[in-house]
């Protein structure tokens, strides 16, 4: 999720040299500026994730995929995948130079509006870049945009983030964003799957989070994830794993203004810690954790 405190990294800096946006941070896709090189990396990845996504991601996020039918082998042209997202749910994608204030980001989401970073990551970040890139905020956020409860728990979560930014909660609606919309697993007939941007654009942790003995995986629950750190450096300690996108949606719908003071009350947990009242998946057996910042 965006922030205000981010740090704009040089290679966001680099890549946009020369470039201008609006006030809302957005600006015309510069396709001219994508190189060789980046088509290439923008194939090798897709090709890699399509590749081992069946059986791990969940079906809306395949259909998804196919349905908007994302290039393949060459970084997409926003334009064209917007005829085809504005037609079944009524959202689009807008370019953005990287990470963007939260305000814009939620008034964003409000308005259906998706902000894509449209740089890609060089062919040394195969593996690994802490700035969401176009590969991560297009493979891995758009094509859920066309299910339409996702699609509208995300509208719904942009017109709650300019609310709890006001009243000084954003924290706590972050930690949800978070173990949702990037680190979210569902649960399905056909066993555990992957629906989070994060997982589904990480060849790693894409087998890390379902075949790892090491972290916990814990069915959702609204107040317990606002009180549970994340990790920003590595795979996460936790999973939360909702029951389908309609339990998502219903369990957030509410206001969240007395939720926001009950959470308070209960105090903060670290990302690993599991609660008496957990319903448990898989308890984790902590390997590899390390010293890891929980934020």
């Amino acid at each position: 999720m965006e922030t205000n405190t981010y740090t704009v990294p040089d290679i966001t800096v680099r890549k946009n040299q020369g470039l201008t946006h609006a006030a809302d941070f957005t600006l015309p896709q510069p396709l001219a500026r994508y190189s060789t090189e980046d088509h290439q990396t923008w194939a090798t990845l897709y090709r890699r994730q399509s590749e081992m996504l069946p059986g791990r991601a969940c079906d809306e996020f395949l259909q998804g995929l196919a349905a908007l039918d994302v290039d393949a082998d060459r970084v997409p042209d926003f334009n064209r995948l917007n005829e085809k997202l504005q037609a079944a749910t009524g959202w689009r994608i807008v370019a953005v130079p990287g990470l963007i204030p939260d305000d814009v980001f939620f008034e964003h989401l409000a308005n259906r509006r998706f902000p894509v970073t449209w740089w890609l990551r060089e062919p040394h970040q195969l593996d690994y870049l802490q700035e969401p890139d176009v590969f991560h905020d297009l493979f891995g956020h758009v094509p859920l945009l066309i299910n339409p409860v996702f699609a509208d728990y995300l509208q719904a979560y942009g017109k709650g983030g300019m609310k709890a930014k006001n009243l000084g909660y954003l924290p706590l609606l972050a930690r949800l964003y978070w173990y949702t919309v990037e680190f979210g697993l569902i649960n399905t007939p056909q066993g555990m799957r992957i629906y989070g941007a994060g997982i589904v654009s990480s060849k790693s942790e894409s087998v890390y989070c379902l075949d790892s003995d090491s972290p916990n995986r814990v069915g959702f629950d609204l107040q317990r994830i606002m009180r549970t750190r994340y990790r920003i450096d590595t795979f996460q300690k936790t999973y939360f794993v909702i029951d389908s996108f309609q339990q998502l949606f219903d369990a957030t719908a509410p206001d969240f203004t007395p939720l926001y003071h009950a959470v308070e009350q209960q105090g903060v947990l670290g990302a690993g810690e599991i609660e008496p009242h957990d319903r448990i998946f898989h308890v984790g057996n902590r390997v590899g954790w390390g010293d890891s910042t929980d934020v």
